[in-house]
């Protein structure tokens, strides 16, 4: 569907929603198989960043820290070669994403950890002791 015919039945509260036209990002998401999905979730804890990745293997990726940006990428070639007498055919796969995030001051960058399991990557990102809510006390008066 182009973007005139688009425009044309698009009533004008759905275009410039957020800086974009919904109509646009439902025909042609900003997710078409090449970026991930990622929930970010606070805890009291700390944070916890989820990249759904099937597919990936844990050495595929890669996560770099750099002043306060943390970044997520991926990597993965995949080679397919078919022989018969008459042909060959060969097929390439490439797989590649890379997220990055601007993590708070609140942040301990020297205790981010990761997992990949079951298709998930999970990156913790502990807040410093002193970032952290401290249970409400009594003081006493001398």
């Amino acid at each position: 569907m182009s973007t005139l015919v688009k425009s044309q039945f698009a009533p004008k509260h759905f275009n410039g929603f957020f800086g974009k036209d919904l109509l646009n990002e439902i025909y042609n998401p900003a997710f078409s198989g090449s970026v991930p999905a990622v929930n970010v979730a606070e805890s009291v804890e700390g944070f916890k960043i989820e990249v759904a990745a099937p597919g990936l293997q844990k050495g595929d990726f890669k996560l770099n820290l750099e002043k306060n940006q943390l970044t997520i990428s991926a990597h993965k070639e995949q080679k397919e070669e078919e022989t018969d007498t008459k042909y060959t055919r060969r097929e390439f796969k490439y797989t590649s994403f890379q997220r990055t995030f601007t993590l708070p001051n609140t942040v301990d960058g020297d205790k981010i950890g990761a997992v990949y399991a079951d298709g998930i990557l999970t990156v913790t990102l502990p807040k410093r002791e002193e970032a952290k809510d401290k249970p409400a006390r009594e003081i006493e008066i001398a």
